[in-house]
């Protein structure tokens, strides 16, 4: 069967504190709050998608436990295709986040994760591969195998080095500012040869160039309680938008609403919600997306 998007990368358990402040050297406090969930950056993307009735499937690699069983277990229940999970003799990843305002730290431990290997048999049954959180040679094989069967690829690059012969070869590359800076020296969005490229920027809002045209999406405010995840749910939109036909604009203007709605909830997955749902509040915003106009 023929798959609309193939998801690769980590799958985590994640544990997030919400404290009033974090604690000092030897200190013990107490969390404000406290969500056990699901998480993978990735795994998150492909989560939305599934919600949104496309057809999806993931690679990637648990462990032989508890969490790797509750993995494949809600994957199958939202229709997600489970056929490029390994399950290993290794504990599953683990995430865990402290949030104080708007400071985040996090400690990840890869467990299961370190031995996800691609699959090129799974991997042809994609129309779209969608790449986050992975080793540098991981993504190399996966896009050149992408680029040399016609399968556009997106890519969430993170902090991995991502050399000029293979970034030409990426159909949407997505990082964030600091991300961008880092890498190319500032935010001229010309520095990079990537076919379609998204930088969502510090405080919201995006800058988008697709071919040579460049654009900035402005930014929905929100009160910002937790933003686990909100990369992830602007990932979604983008290949939500582009697997639909829409212009890259109109595809991060859906990202930078699913961004808002997971910033406001506790957990990457909290803020899931059908695609007639995702239509409601984009009316109620005013938000002019295509799925709007018809």
């Amino acid at each position: 069967m023929k798959l609309d998007v193939i998801g690769i990368g980590n799958l985590n358990y994640d544990i997030i504190f919400t404290l009033e402040r974090f604690p000092e050297f030897h200190e013990k406090i107490s969390a404000r709050g406290a969500h056990f969930g699901l998480g993978g950056a990735a795994a998150n993307t492909i989560s939305w998608l599934a919600h949104f009735g496309l057809k999806t499937g993931y690679i990637g690699a648990v462990g032989n436990d508890d969490v790797g069983e509750m993995h494949i277990k809600y994957f199958k229940s939202i229709g997600v295709d489970t056929g490029g999970i390994d399950v290993v003799e290794e504990p599953s990843g683990v995430a865990v986040a402290m949030v104080a305002g708007d400071d985040k730290r996090i400690v990840k431990y890869l467990g299961a994760n370190a031995r996800r290997k691609f699959k090129p048999e799974y991997a042809s049954r994609a129309k779209f591969l969608h790449l986050s959180s992975n080793p540098p040679e991981l993504i190399e094989e996966a896009v050149n195998f992408a680029s040399q069967r016609g399968i556009k690829v997106s890519l969430d690059i993170g902090e991995a080095p991502l050399p000029r012969e293979l970034e030409e070869k990426v159909d949407y590359l997505m990082m964030n500012e600091d991300e961008y800076r880092r890498k190319y020296g500032s935010l001229d969005l010309s520095l990079c040869r990537t076919k379609n490229l998204v930088v969502t920027l510090n405080g919201g809002g995006a800058l988008v160039r697709e071919g040579d045209k460049v654009f900035e999406v402005r930014g929905l405010s929100a009160k910002v309680v937790d933003s686990t995840g909100a990369g992830d749910s602007f990932d979604a939109g983008v290949i939500y938008g582009v697997l639909n036909g829409w212009s890259l604009l109109d595809s991060a203007k859906l990202g930078m609403l699913l961004a808002y709605l997971t910033v406001q909830k506790v957990g990457a997955r909290s803020a899931i919600v059908p695609l007639d749902e995702v239509k409601r509040i984009a009316k109620e915003l005013d938000l002019d997306l295509p799925f709007n106009r018809t």
